[in-house]
């Protein structure tokens, strides 16, 4: 199984850097709007996009993840709108996941969820709250279609556990950089650097870092030892803070560019 994912990390292997990952919730800040940025991200350097499913109950994502998926909800974002955003990335030249919590998945029905990830270009799906003692039907729809199931470690993962957690994983392993929620930090915790060391101890997938960064600099610092670097609150915040739409795409149009930058850098 080879997915544009894959495609992607090996590319940035060749190139001796990291990915630039960027993560967007589907129907934010509008339908229209959600489309637009992405086709900027795209533009200004990102190597892929996750497109966040929008839940009303997020256990993992910060203060400015949820009110970016409160507007979505409100807007009446549903699963189509979540592929079809999907499909816009993928059509814009990046690789592409969905990022979603169980229950949107279980309710549409796993089987399909994984076919519509396939139909619309993606290459996987992270469940931050999914146990992988309770992933073997999900495994097996991923299997069956070809994608990548991205499951989330944290500084907390026992060694013991995370070599379990890893055998199951596909794609890249998302590595939480702190305990706690999603959300722009002004530095990264130095627990990174040893749960990326401990990931890698235990498997030969890449390893993506997300949760704080939103500078040049933390983006270099990152890079220099994560083979993915996942910015989502930095976006978002400069798209819920714009007074116009043009003015939200052109700021993120302006950080995603810094931001490739120091991927660049940090090695």
């Amino acid at each position: 199984m080879s997915t544009p994912l894959d495609a992607v990390f090996q590319k940035v292997r060749s190139e001796n850097r990291a990915a630039l990952i960027a993560y967007i919730p589907a129907g934010f800040p509008s339908q229209s709007g959600c489309a637009k940025a992405i086709t900027a991200l795209a533009a200004a350097g990102v190597d892929a996009i996750e497109i966040g499913y929008p839940y009303s109950d997020p256990v993992m994502d910060g203060p400015t993840i949820q009110e970016a998926a409160e507007i979505s909800i409100k807007g009446g974002t549903n699963a189509a709108d979540v592929f079809s955003a999907l499909k816009t990335a993928t059509n814009a030249g990046v690789a592409a996941v969905v990022m979603t919590y169980w229950n949107p998945i279980e309710k549409y029905g796993l089987d399909a969820f994984a076919k519509s990830i396939v139909e619309n270009g993606g290459s996987g799906v992270i469940t931050p709250d999914l146990t992988i003692e309770e992933s073997d039907r999900w495994l097996e729809a991923t299997t069956k279609h070809g994608i990548n199931p991205i499951y989330v470690v944290a500084p907390s993962t026992a060694d013991a556990r995370l070599a379990q957690v890893v055998a199951k994983t596909g794609g890249f392993v998302y590595a939480a950089s702190v305990m706690g929620v999603t959300g722009a930090r002004t530095d990264i915790p130095v627990d990174a650097s040893a749960l990326v060391a401990r990931v890698k101890n235990a498997t030969e997938l890449p390893v993506s870092v997300g949760l704080g960064v939103s500078t040049r600099e933390q983006a270099k610092h990152v890079a220099a030892y994560a083979d993915g670097v996942i910015v989502g609150s930095a976006f978002i915040k400069l798209l819920l803070n714009s007074k116009s739409e043009q003015e939200g795409l052109d700021a993120i149009t302006a950080l995603a560019k810094e931001l490739a930058l120091g991927v660049r850098e940090g090695r």
